[in-house]
């Protein structure tokens, strides 16, 4: 990953009337580095890739993209940027060569590098034996990577990936990031939004926003590494939602928030997990089992949204943590 900055925000800000979809977010991307904007809906994600690419001007603040300007020189920027939206870009009623000829079209390649492109782009996607298939039969996934090599037939400096595995299965989100790990090693800087913890995990660092501020950036070692070793418990046991609440009064519980059938607690200190322990045992929950373990992605977007006031420590689903 370069040093070199190809993406900077300072102080962006965009309101629809009286709300205010993103509040004064600054940061920067390096070259060749996937960065991860993780958040709930409406947290101001799209708006901010939006924003970035030209398609909405900010209330106030500003942006430079590979030193551009996208309110001011945004014919240039699109020249020089891919972008894949959240909604299917592609038309299902080409088949798959015919879809990279268009866009190759619409880029203004000349004929020949078109066609190396192509080949380059069917090749990368791994759809060199499907060139003939109609888009509409393709799998979601297919689709996906289909729609990520369009967008990369210009060889894009940046490209801007708006929840680009939404809806797509496991394994196909794996391939699919893959390739982004790909990309980003060639030197292409790679800004995607993700609701799926394991993806934003695989970024290099991660911006988190809620209802449009930015919470934290950083690594993902740096976010989870807000929690001290051995302050995070996990606790399993009957009736999770009652515990929590009886855990939620004691004085050395920062934190506590339902994880499926089990509940994550952050204490001050290690030494409180006997204290725990006995709490829940004087109010009647015997069996219960307590373990230290190290914090996860979607523990600090929990806690950081909690301690920014969004809302209640309640999480049932790690893939739905930052939707």
């Amino acid at each position: 990953m370069s040093t070199s900055v190809t993406v900077v925000a300072d102080r962006l800000t965009r309101r629809f009337g009286r709300f205010t979809a993103v509040d004064n977010v600054s940061f920067s991307v390096a070259a060749g580095e996937i960065f991860g904007f993780l958040g709930s809906n409406g947290a101001g994600k799209t708006t901010t890739i939006r924003m970035l690419c030209g398609l909405l001007a900010p209330t106030s603040g500003s942006a430079t993209v590979l030193g551009l300007d996208p309110v001011r020189q945004t014919a240039e920027l699109k020249r020089r940027i891919g972008y894949m939206s959240q909604r299917f870009s592609l038309y299902t009623d080409l088949t798959v060569a015919e879809n990279l000829a268009f866009w190759g079209a619409a880029y203004r390649l000349p004929p020949a590098r078109q066609r190396e492109r192509s080949r380059w782009a069917l090749a990368m996607a791994g759809l060199e034996d499907r060139r003939n298939a109609l888009v509409a039969g393709l799998p979601l996934g297919f689709r996906q990577r289909l729609a990520l090599a369009a967008a990369l037939l210009h060889e894009p400096a940046v490209v801007f990936l708006d929840e680009p595995t939404s809806g797509v299965d496991p394994e196909a989100r794996r391939r699919f990031f893959d390739l982004i790990e790909a990309l980003a090693g060639s030197g292409t800087t790679v800004f995607v939004t993700t609701h799926a913890m394991d993806e934003a995990e695989r970024c290099h660092r991660v911006a988190l926003m809620h209802a449009g501020q930015l919470l934290a950036l950083d690594t993902v070692p740096a976010i989870t590494g807000a929690f001290p070793p051995g302050t995070l418990l996990e606790i399993r046991g009957p009736a999770p939602a009652s515990a929590m609440a009886c855990l939620e009064r004691l004085s050395g519980v920062r934190d506590a928030a339902l994880f499926g059938e089990a509940v994550h607690v952050v204490v001050d200190h290690p030494g409180r997990r006997d204290e725990v322990a006995a709490s829940l045992a004087a109010a009647g929950f015997g069996d219960v089992r307590i373990t230290a373990i190290p914090p996860s992605l979607e523990d600090a977007f929990i806690r950081t949204i909690r301690l920014a006031g969004g809302g209640p420590g309640q999480h049932d689903d790690a893939s739905e943590a930052g939707r």
